[in-house]
C-alpha cells in the first residue's frame, strides 16, 4: 500500500513543478490561514493536479473531504498518496460502480461542508435536492466545467439551488486555456494511448466547437488530420469556417469519418443513425463531461460481440457486420485512456477555484443562492502570476493613457 503511494507522491511533485501559481497562492494562504476552521467538500477528478489544489486548500486552514467526478478518472496512487502522507479523507476507487460512486458523495454531504468544490455538479445537485438542512449552511461553492454549471443554471431556475456558486468554468484564463489547450491535447493523448493509431490522413469528426471542442479540431489538425466540424449554433459553426474546417451535419460526416470526438455537454449526439452509416472500423471517444454524448446503450442492446481489444478500447460488431471502437466506455477520453489536462493550465483553474473560495468566505452574508463569474480581478490576478512564473513582463497604462480611457469627450 504504501509502494503505491510513494507512486502517487512522486506523481503529485512532478506536477507541483508545472502548478507556479499554486505555489504562490500557498505561500499567502499557508501564512493567512483563509479557511481557517472551514470544511470544504470536492467531488473532483482525482488526479496528481487535483491533490496540489487538496494540500493548498489544507494549508489554508481547510478540512478537505474529497471524491471522485468521474468513476473511471481516479488514479487510486493519487487515493493512497492523499490517505497514508497527507491525512486527507479521500472516498473512491478507480472503476467504482454507480452506485458505490453516489455513496461516496453522501459521505461528502454528511461531514457538513461549509464550502463546496465541484466538478459536473453531481456533488451540489445532490446536495440541494437530498439535504436541504446541510445545504442550507452551505456558504457557497464553485463549478468547474461547462457541464456542471449548465445543470446548476437549470437547478437555480427551479428555485432548488440553496447557496451561491461561482461558475469558476467561465473565468478567462480558464476556459481560454484549460478547455481549449488541455482538452485538445489531453484527448489527442487519450486516443493515441487508446488506439496507437496514426492521426494524419484520417477523417476527424469533432462535434461541438465550444473551447473544448476548438482545442480538440486544433490539435487535430496539427497532427494531419483533415478535420469536420458539427455544430448547432450557426455563431460558432461560421467560426469554424473561418478557421479552416469544413462544417458538416453529424449525418453527413458520420459516412466519412475515421475518428469522432464529442464534446457537446449534451446527450445522443451520435446515436443510431449515425453509427449505421459509419465506416467499418470507426473510432469513438468523448471528451464531454458524461458518457450520454455517444449512445453507448445502443451500441449495448443491439451488438452481435463485443471484446475487449487494449487498454481502454472495446469491439463492437453490429448487424449490419460493421466494426465499431468505442474509447473508454463512453468516458471522459482524455481522463479514463489518458492523464487529463497538463498541470500547466490545471494550475490556472485550481489557482481559480481557491481564489473563488477565499473570495465566497469574505463575502458570506453578501451573496444570495445563484450563479455568479468569477470576479475580474481574480481572473486577471491568476493571469499575471502565471506571466510572472513565466518571467514575462507587460506595459502598465500611463495616468495620461488611464485618464483618456474613462473620458468620454476626446475624439477627433
Amino acid at each position: 500500500m504504501m509502494e503505491v503511494a510513494e507512486k502517487g507522491k512522486l506523481l503529485v511533485d512532478w506536477a507541483s513543478k508545472e502548478m507556479p501559481v499554486i505555489k504562490i497562492l500557498k505561500e499567502s494562504f499557508t501564512q493567512n490561514k483563509p479557511f481557517a476552521g472551514l470544511k470544504i467538500g470536492a467531488c473532483l477528478h482525482i488526479t496528481p493536479e487535483t491533490a496540489n489544489l487538496v494540500l493548498l486548500l489544507r494549508d489554508g486552514g481547510a478540512k478537505v473531504f474529497l471524491t471522485a467526478s468521474n468513476p473511471l478518472s481516479t488514479k487510486d496512487e493519487i487515493v493512497d498518496y492523499l490517505r497514508n502522507y497527507e491525512g486527507i479523507w479521500v472516498e473512491s476507487k478507480r472503476g467504482e460502480s454507480n452506485q458505490e460512486y453516489y455513496e461516496n458523495i453522501r459521505k461528502v454531504i454528511s461531514n457538513q461542508p461549509d464550502l463546496i468544490i465541484d466538478d459536473g455538479g453531481d456533488l451540489i445537485s445532490t446536495m440541494c435536492s437530498e439535504n436541504k438542512t446541510i445545504s442550507s449552511k452551505v456558504i457557497g461553492g464553485c463549478e468547474e466545467t461547462t457541464t456542471g454549471i449548465i445543470r446548476l443554471n437549470n437547478l437555480h431556475k427551479e428555485g432548488k439551488l440553496l447557496f451561491p456558486v461561482i461558475a469558476v468554468n467561465n473565468a478567462k484564463t480558464k476556459h481560454m486555456f484549460d478547455n481549449r489547450y488541455g482538452t485538445g491535447q489531453s484527448t489527442i493523448d487519450g486516443i493515441l494511448r487508446a488506439t496507437n493509431i496514426l492521426i494524419a490522413g484520417k477523417t476527424c469528426v469533432v462535434a461541438g466547437y465550444g473551447w473544448c471542442g476548438k482545442g480538440v479540431a486544433q490539435k487535430a489538425k496539427a497532427m494531419g488530420a483533415k478535420v469536420i466540424v458539427t455544430e448547432i449554433d450557426p455563431i460558432k459553426a461560421l467560426e469554424a469556417v473561418m478557421d479552416g474546417f469544413e462544417v458538416k451535419t453529424m449525418e453527413e460526416a458520420s459516412a466519412i469519418g475515421d475518428i469522432f470526438i464529442t464534446v457537446t455537454g449534451n446527450i445522443e449526439v451520435i446515436t443510431d443513425k449515425h453509427f449505421n452509416n459509419m465506416k467499418d472500423g470507426a473510432i469513438l471517444a468523448n471528451s464531454g463531461h458524461f458518457n450520454v454524448e455517444i449512445n453507448v446503450e445502443y451500441l449495448e442492446k443491439n451488438k452481435i460481440s463485443k471484446r475487449k481489444i487494449r487498454d481502454n478500447l472495446e469491439e463492437y460488431i453490429m448487424p449490419n457486420g460493421k466494426h465499431l471502437y468505442l474509447i473508454g466506455e463512453g468516458r471522459l477520453a482524455n481522463l479514463v485512456a489518458a492523464e487529463g489536462h497538463p498541470p500547466s493550465v490545471m494550475d490556472m483553474s485550481f489557482a481559480n477555484q481557491a481564489l473563488s473560495l477565499e473570495f465566497l468566505s469574505k463575502n458570506k452574508t453578501r451573496l444570495k443562492p445563484g450563479i455568479y463569474d468569477v470576479p475580474i480581478e481574480i481572473d486577471k490576478k491568476v493571469a499575471f502570476y502565471k506571466l510572472l512564473s513565466m518571467k514575462i513582463r507587460i506595459d502598465e497604462l500611463s495616468e495620461k493613457q488611464k485618464k483618456y480611457m474613462e473620458t468620454w469627450n476626446l475624439g477627433t
